[in-house]
């Protein structure tokens, strides 16, 4: 395939080639790998070449949400600058990248990394298209496969049984799994677990400083979000929602913890489970 307006060659990927994820063939560093589920390009790093994606299979490299007219027909494209390739959203609808960032239409380009990079352009009907890229690296080699070692645990943190059965009040509805969840207010969770077992004496701000105290702890271990000065007026939810998504992402919370706002079984032995230590 020749390149519709970088004026330089790109290499096709055909539709089996795989995901990008398990490896790529060894290339000069800078080389870009673009490919979504029906193929995809190999693109060397020379100055001015671009990359295109979009639905119109005629006018792109890589044809993405081919069936879906949410997707531009020319969504945007890959430009090689500077060193370093740039994304650019010519469409109408914002790309998905990772961590949950936004580039919106018309706004100013953003560099790509080394290495794998995941994107997703929304369609219709809650559809999104995957388009993965990949940027060999300095020594130009593919990722080492490892398909026998052994699975990399998830960073987790420590919790005290009382940090524990607070967290879990204040993330019930993200363990449920509710749509659009958002973090109990404080005097919520102390009336649930004033319930629970009455004469404990929680109270509101007995719970805010709690949970203040696991904010901090995790801030100076590094989690990013968990600070004013890192998230700016106004608050709101902001340090809560960002605390429970990085417990439930490192698996620190789970869903059966749930089992701890359970009124006690006083039939059953030991009633309302231990925390796990």
């Amino acid at each position: 395939m020749t390149a519709l307006r970088s004026g330089g060659p790109a290499e096709s990927l055909g539709a089996d080639h795989g995901s990008l994820a398990y490896g790529v063939p060894p290339a000069a560093p800078g080389t870009i790998f673009a490919l979504a589920v029906t193929g995809g390009v190999r693109m060397p790093p020379r100055d001015g070449r671009e990359v295109l994606f979009g639905r119109n299979r005629e006018d792109v490299h890589v044809c993405v949400g081919e069936d879906d007219r949410k997707v531009s027909r020319k969504q945007g494209f890959l430009v090689r600058r500077r060193d370093a390739w740039w994304m650019h959203n010519t469409g109408r609808l914002p790309i998905r990248l990772p961590g949950s960032r936004l580039l919106f239409p018309e706004e100013e380009p953003v560099p790509l990394a080394e290495g794998y990079t995941a994107v997703f352009v929304r369609g219709s009907a809650d559809r999104e298209h995957l388009l993965e890229l990949y940027v060999s690296g300095a020594d130009g080699r593919r990722p080492e496969s490892r398909p026998q070692d052994v699975t990399e645990p998830p960073r987790m943190w420590r919790l005290s049984p009382e940090e524990r059965l607070v967290l879990v009040s204040l993330a019930q509805r993200y363990l449920l799994q509710q749509p659009y969840p958002q973090p109990m207010a404080w005097r919520q969770v102390a009336e649930q677990l004033s319930e629970l077992a009455p004469g404990s004496r929680w109270t509101p701000k007995r719970v805010e400083h709690l949970v203040v105290a696991v904010r901090a702890r995790l801030a100076r271990a590094g989690v990013a979000g968990l600070t004013r000065e890192e998230v700016g007026e106004p608050v709101g939810n902001s340090l809560n929602d960002n605390l429970v998504k990085e417990l439930l992402l490192s698996t620190s919370l789970v869903p059966p913890d749930l089992a701890l706002l359970e009124p006690p079984d006083e039939t059953a032995p030991g009633g309302v489970p231990a925390p796990p230590g």
